[in-house]
């Protein structure tokens, strides 16, 4: 099994996605910046026939929108000079499908699934069971995808 990742940004602010003054510069320019790496990865990965074989999982922290005629975020994810809103309940991860959101992205209303199914699709895709996967902490063993447990999404498998 291999495993790669590949991370843009990283440095504080502006200088990487989490935009909190101008949001429309900050994606504009992070999105060029790995707009054509990203297509020539997936191109040569096709060329090669490793693309078929290949889990890719594109996503950032959680949904970053705020058109003008919108309301605010609530004062805890956003501040009144920021262009941006923090939508937790709207993750989207590109992947062969994505969940639909509400009409201004502040949360998914069908194909919803919460992360640690996403985590458990990621794991099964890697060839380990993640419902067996755990790890001791605290004086029990912990499940990498929770308690509960979590299934793969088949729909993207």
């Amino acid at each position: 099994m291999r495993f790669v990742q590949v991370y843009s940004g990283g440095a504080h602010n502006d200088d990487n996605w989490d935009a909190h003054t101008d949001m429309v510069k900050n994606h504009t320019k992070h999105a060029g910046d790995t707009d054509k790496p990203i297509a020539g990865l997936l191109k040569d990965l096709k060329a090669r026939g490793m693309l078929k074989d290949t889990l890719i999982i594109w996503g950032g922290e959680f949904g970053r929108q705020r058109p003008p005629s919108t309301p605010p975020a609530p004062a805890a994810t956003t501040t009144p000079t920021a262009s941006r809103c923090g939508w937790p309940a709207a993750v989207s991860r590109a992947a062969s499908a994505s969940a639909r959101r509400t009409s201004w992205g502040s949360a998914a209303v069908a194909d919803r699934f919460h992360v640690k199914h996403l985590h458990a699709t990621i794991l099964h895709q890697m060839g380990l069971d993640p419902n067996k996967l755990s790890y001791f902490y605290g004086g029990l063993d912990q499940k990498l995808v929770g308690v509960e447990g979590a299934e793969p999404i088949k729909k993207i498998i």
